[in-house]
């Protein structure tokens, strides 16, 4: 194992060059958007903040974030006004646009790095106004607390983290953070240490010290919240995949853990895939992400109480144009019949308004094994395309998050297996059917 990370370590050092060209980039922007908050008198200063400024970034995809530091006193509605105003302002031949978190902050790119021009108010630790508050105060513990070496631990876990998909704290992917990241090294000392902890990590585990409880998988307390899980904000999946390879790279570590593994597709299964396909206005990613993710998690949940078993869900978007909803499903066709179980014989007020109510509309009425009454019902649809797009014709307003509403009555279609689908939507359709390549590093 130690070979493998020293390998990797060389591998993840940003060299001379790129460092210097990076450094280039952040001081363009940095004067830019200095030059910009000498307008506003609610502005008190200008900071690098991230991995950029803790030196954690990695040299492929390194983000800069530039925090602007706002009086306390500043409403809300000003708050974001003036960054945004800000972010446009001095970014504006970069094409910027706005990106949302709990407040909107400006994003562009120069020369393919993302700068991110992000707001926060000058509150003391645990005064927080918005969510980017903690931030500077995470950067400044970061850059007293972790060593040269654990920078460089940092990297090769995210490096770890980005190879097997689980990395990044977007609502879209619900992975590691890069604080998160960091958290971890400087709990355990080093990225061997941590391999070894988590393999053998127990069930709400806490990583960290707090006094409060929590209700998830494992817990990492934020060094300086002791009230905040960081783990609330990634799935139990990842979760799951972190700790399931952590324990396959401690039992044959190699340098393919830190390249990219295809999942692999088990294509019989396309047939099983139900698609509900529609466009949408574009918006911001992170709004986009959270709409249909709540319509993807009550269309599972009403296709399972209309007798169509859910094997797995996910929703998809490309951010400009396209939404698919995908339900790997264990039939596309059901039964049509089913039995509806009623009271208990012994419930006399109970059973008697069953039997009432079910002896016209039922086929076929009976007294079960376990003393209950049972009512043997007929299906309206036994096809879930014809389900789905009943379904979603008349409940339009009570199934699908306001809004996205609008861009469904412009238009949905749902159908079944990868015709008429991309090739980047068929990529992620496909991972619905597949065994995920997490699970391929155990051969």
């Amino acid at each position: 194992m130690k070979q493998i990370i020293s390998k990797v370590s060389k591998m993840v050092t940003p060299n001379k060059t790129v460092e210097q060209s990076k450094k280039q980039i952040a001081q363009l922007a940095y004067s830019l958007v200095a030059k910009e908050v000498e307008k506003y008198p609610e502005v008190i200063g200008l900071e690098f903040g991230g991995s950029f400024a803790k030196d954690t970034w990695l040299s492929k995809d390194a983000d800069i974030d530039i925090f602007i530091r706002f009086k306390k006193t500043v409403t809300e509605d000003k708050f974001e006004k003036i960054s945004k105003k800000i972010g446009f302002n001095s970014l504006k031949k970069y094409f910027p646009y706005v990106r949302y978190s709990q407040h909107p902050y400006v994003e562009a790119k120069i020369k393919n790095t993302k700068i991110n021009i992000v707001p926060f108010y000058d509150v003391k630790s645990g005064e927080w106004k918005s969510a980017a508050d903690r931030s500077t105060f995470h950067t400044k513990f970061m850059k007293k607390s972790l060593t040269s070496k654990m920078r460089n631990e940092v990297r090769i876990l995210k490096t770890f983290l980005k190879s097997n998909k689980i990395y990044g704290a977007e609502i879209a992917k619900q992975g590691f953070s890069g604080y998160v990241s960091e958290v971890l090294i400087l709990q355990f000392g080093s990225f061997e240490n941590l391999i070894k902890s988590i393999s053998n990590i127990d069930e709400n585990q806490i990583i960290g010290k707090t006094s409060k409880r929590f209700e998830t998988s494992i817990v990492i307390i934020d060094p300086i919240d002791s009230n905040r899980n960081l783990a609330a904000a990634i799935s139990d999946e990842n979760i799951g995949k972190f700790i399931l390879i952590s324990r396959a790279f401690r039992e044959r570590a190699t340098l393919e853990f830190f390249n990219n593994k295809k999942s692999r597709i088990s294509k019989k299964y396309w047939n099983n895939l139900l698609v509900v396909k529609f466009d949408f206005k574009i918006r911001s990613p992170d709004i986009i992400w959270g709409q249909i993710k709540r319509a993807t998690t009550t269309l599972s949940t009403q296709l399972e109480l209309d007798g169509f078993t859910v094997l797995r869900s996910k929703p998809y978007t490309d951010q400009q144009k396209e939404v698919c909803l995908f339900f790997f499903l264990e039939s596309t066709k059901i039964s049509q019949i089913y039995s509806k179980k009623g009271p208990d014989f012994f419930r006399d007020d109970s059973s008697k308004s069953f039997i009432s109510k079910n002896l016209k509309n039922s086929e076929l009425l009976w007294i079960g094994k376990d003393r209950k009454i049972i009512a043997l019902e007929k299906r309206k649809e036994i096809d879930c395309v014809n389900f789905m797009t009943q379904f979603l014709r008349k409940n339009l307003h009570t199934c699908i998050p306001k809004g996205l509403q609008s861009d469904f009555k412009r238009g949905f279609k749902v159908s079944i297996g990868n015709k008429n689908l991309s090739k980047s939507i068929k990529e992620e359709a496909g991972e619905l059917i597949s065994t995920d390549g997490t699970f391929l590093h155990f051969n």
